[in-house]
């Protein structure tokens, strides 16, 4: 899996990250979606990674992603910024129009 992240969206990922956060990790919210397999892609700072944790090849950050939420994403993904918000694509389509800055610095649902 590769993950390409335009200039604007590297631009507000540098000001969110701040220095405090490791990985940007690629996530399957599942939360007030009903189960498991109703969610919604999007990406998360992340201070840690874990034992599941595969890497996501980037030229910019380390990138993860659960290797149990893998299956929601596609191989080939951009994160983009749009409007304001971030944008995560693929060749197949839009995976999420609209990733607010505020999401992105939720980390890891627990």
């Amino acid at each position: 899996m590769k993950l390409t992240i335009t200039e604007e969206a590297k631009a507000v990922l540098e000001q969110l990250k701040g220095g405090q956060h490791g990985y940007l990790k690629l996530f399957y919210d599942t939360d007030g979606c009903g189960c498991g397999v109703n969610g919604v892609p999007t990406v998360r700072w992340a201070a840690d990674r874990t034992e599941w944790d595969d890497e996501v090849e980037n030229a910019d950050y380390q990138v993860l992603v659960h290797r149990q939420q893998a299956v929601f994403f596609d191989d080939q993904l951009k994160l983009d910024l749009v409007r304001g918000a971030f944008r995560l694509s693929s060749p197949q389509g839009i995976l999420n129009p609209v990733i607010p800055s505020s999401e992105v610095m939720k980390g890891e649902a627990e």
